[in-house]
């Protein structure tokens, strides 16, 4: 394969297979690489939501402090290669290509037995990581658990250091249904002696998490207990909104943890200019403001109503606001919250086969909801009669729900328009 369109096809071939859990797949293809992954320290971080947010500020204070540090996210919002960075940089089209090329036939191999040991997409990326991380000579790797944590991919590794960032309530269906089941999930990260950062967690969930560390002898630390309860407490950052000072709190404790000597006044300079896209961004286009915002989950859709009485009390003019979701379980508090404070909405299907239809998404739109409500897809929206039409020079938007709604509007408002690698999104 030479093509990156032909490497897409085929990457999207094993996605379209499914999602498979479970990391033996993953060591066989490690093992096969040589373990690339044990070449240098990582960063595991696990949780329902603040994964990204604080990965993004823990690449922003380790890269001021002078480290090379590679990042792996998931999943991307516009292009394949934002999962896999270096330095902020992404991983080209062209490196895509080389290493489907070098881990095919070893996944092939491996599947010669078992078609069910042959290495998922997932997998795929996960190695494209650890292999990027080493050959560009990373001198760190903060890496995202993918889904759950025991039995993610990325629980191969041995890091430096482990952290959940929150536990709430999201793919309930596989991770469990109690805030105790979710933690004991993500709480597989754990390892032996390796130091873990608490985020803030619900009671019930810290008791799982305090528990298992207890048992593997691993050192625990609490942002809690480093900054206590009240906001004000906790280390500032230029990404908006309560939750991302608590991202910045963990962020910060894990950095002191480490143990690298990285001064505070570093810490404090790489929090205030970390950036991560999709989380209360802030865009302009067309004379209009538009915000991007990923508040995908209940546990968002508190955040969000925070943000959206924030955004109230500032604007003069009227507010609107895109909302799309996947899984009625998401959609519901997201449209409740939603309906509390626009002027006018615009309900979207996301183009993945999860997404809710525009029937499921007004049926959870409260009765005594008075603005108007308009069925839309992305295309339409940005055409010439679609926001112009319904909106003025000056409005405000916001468009929130769905990671992949957001990487869709951005891919549309991006000036150079890049196609939106959809299909490739999801896990």
């Amino acid at each position: 394969m030479t093509d990156y369109q032909e490497v897409q096809d085929y990457l999207f071939g094993l996605k379209a297979k499914g999602v498979k859990y479970g990391i033996d797949r993953m060591r066989g293809l490690a093992q096969a690489l040589g373990h690339p992954e044990r070449e240098l320290p990582l960063i595991h971080l696990a949780g329902t939501n603040g994964k990204g947010s604080t990965a993004a500020m823990l690449d922003s204070i380790l890269r001021l402090a002078g480290y090379r540090v590679g990042l792996y996210t998931s999943p991307h919002l516009v292009r394949l290669g934002e999962r896999v960075q270096v330095d902020r940089v992404e991983l080209t089209e062209s490196e895509i290509v080389d290493y489907t090329r070098e881990l095919k036939p070893m996944a092939e191999k491996l599947g010669a037995v078992a078609e069910s040991d042959h290495p998922s997409f997932f997998e795929f990326m996960t190695a494209m990581a650890f292999l990027q991380f080493h050959r560009q000579a990373c001198q760190v790797g903060v890496v995202e658990v993918g889904l759950g944590g025991e039995l993610d991919a990325t629980n191969i590794v041995q890091p430096a250091i482990t952290a959940i960032t929150s536990i709430g309530f999201d793919h309930c269906e596989i991770l469990g249904h109690t805030h105790a089941e979710i933690a004991s999930a993500k709480a597989g990260i754990i390892k032996p002696g390796v130091p873990v950062v608490m985020g803030r967690l619900p009671a019930e969930a810290e008791a799982v998490v305090r528990q298992k560390a207890r048992r593997v002898d691993a050192p625990l630390v609490s942002v809690r207990e480093r900054f206590g309860e009240a906001l004000a407490g906790y280390p500032v950052t230029a990404m908006e909104g309560d939750c991302q000072r608590w991202n910045a709190g963990t962020a910060q404790l894990i950095i002191e943890t480490l143990g690298w000597g990285i001064p505070a006044s570093v810490i404090r300079t790489g929090l205030a200019r970390a950036h991560w896209p999709a989380r209360w961004q802030h865009l302009r286009w067309q004379d209009r403001e538009v915000i991007l915002d990923a508040s995908h989950n209940p546990d968002g859709a508190v955040e969000l109503a925070q943000n959206l009485a924030r955004l109230r009390a500032e604007l003069q003019g009227p507010m609107t606001v895109v909302v799309g979701a996947l899984g009625l379980s998401r959609a519901g508090p997201l449209i409740e919250t939603v309906a509390k404070f626009a002027d006018q909405i615009f309900l979207v299907m996301p183009a993945q086969a999860r997404a809710c239809s525009h029937a499921d998404l007004r049926s959870l739109l409260p009765a005594t909801y008075s603005g108007q409500v308009h069925d839309r897809t992305v295309s339409q929206l940005f055409e010439a009669q679609g926001l112009l039409a319904l909106t003025r020079p000056g409005d405000t938007v916001v468009v929130t729900g769905s990671i992949y709604l957001a990487g869709e509007v951005l891919a549309a408002l991006t000036p150079e328009h890049p196609k939106s690698e959809t299909h490739l999104q999801d896990f």
